[in-house]
């Protein structure tokens, strides 16, 4: 099957190479053209609008940053919406708000084209190997259209409503993890004292109920940096995971709401993202916590 990503930052471009992997032609297509290159050295063919990958393939994948690239990347002139979607399928995997999905989802039909919302849980590891966990929303029988290929991306599907359930719902999965990453930063703040080893410490802090089960592929990483050696690939970038938190606010006011530690968890990454943190991984935010400057003073935030 011809296949377009619309969008290959770190996640579009690992659900690209899985797609290549199982023997789908790929279309590329993104902001920064650089960012298709080692697609394309791969095999995959580059498009230089949305429009014309949505031309040239029968499914389009779109994985983008926030609500306004969604909204640019869909209705600008060159956009998603001026290719032929007739009969094709888009599948939209971007954490984005369930009104943004919603409105994308309306557009598109209207075009004759099925369209099905797919945020999936998981970071670029579990994307090259297939197995992210799948937050679908759409009609039925779109769903059922998209199910062998997200089968071939997921290792779990789980379709939780109409469109708008599946950004809900990542928004709510998202959420208790990234206030995690905060939290296990001001643990390792008030441990200091002890002088443990850094990879003896998580071992400790990972053996424990509190600990999620993220902390099982990420805890080598967080070892290495609170040592201060390169911890490795990011998985999913704090700028990322600063938006998702955002985006949850913004949800929750929508009806008002609250969500006050989401709140001043925010605040904790605005910080480090301002400190010129914002590419690293997420979890830099447990580690920055015990060794940013004045750590030991009383907090502003």
């Amino acid at each position: 099957m011809r296949i377009g990503v619309c969008g290959t930052g770190r996640m579009g471009s690992s659900i690209a190479q899985r797609l290549m992997a199982v023997g789908h032609e790929i279309g590329v297509w993104n902001r920064d053209i650089t960012k298709t290159e080692p697609l394309t050295e791969t095999g995959a063919k580059a498009f230089t609008s949305p429009a014309e990958l949505v031309d040239d393939c029968e499914t389009i994948i779109v994985m983008l940053l926030n609500d306004a690239a969604s909204e640019a990347v869909y209705r600008d002139p060159g956009g998603i919406l001026k290719g032929t979607l007739t009969g094709k399928l888009v599948i939209d995997m971007s954490t984005v708000r369930p009104d943004t999905m919603q409105s994308m989802g309306a557009s598109v039909s209207q075009q004759g084209a099925a369209f099905v919302e797919c945020p999936v849980g998981g970071s670029v590891g579990p994307a090259r190997e297939g197995k992210l966990f799948a937050l679908v929303g759409g009609e039925q029988a779109d769903v059922a259209r998209a199910r062998p290929i997200l089968e071939q991306l997921c290792r779990r599907i789980e379709h939780v409503g109409g469109l708008g359930s599946g950004a809900t719902l990542k928004l709510a999965i998202n959420l208790p993890l990234l206030v995690y990453w905060q939290a296990l930063g001001e643990s390792l703040t008030i441990c200091k004292p002890l002088n443990l080893a850094p990879g003896r410490l998580i071992d400790i802090l990972s053996d424990t109920a509190g600990t999620p089960t993220a902390m099982k592929g990420r805890s080598a990483f967080i070892a290495k940096a609170l040592a201060g050696q390169p911890p490795g690939e990011t998985a999913f970038s704090l700028s990322a995971a600063k938006k998702d938190l955002a985006t949850a606010i913004q949800f929750a006011a929508s009806f008002n709401a609250e969500l006050p530690v989401t709140a001043s968890a925010l605040a904790c990454f605005e910080e480090a993202e301002a400190a010129g943190f914002g590419n690293a991984d997420a979890t830099t935010i447990s580690t920055r916590w015990p060794q940013r400057p004045h750590a030991g003073a009383k907090s502003k935030i």
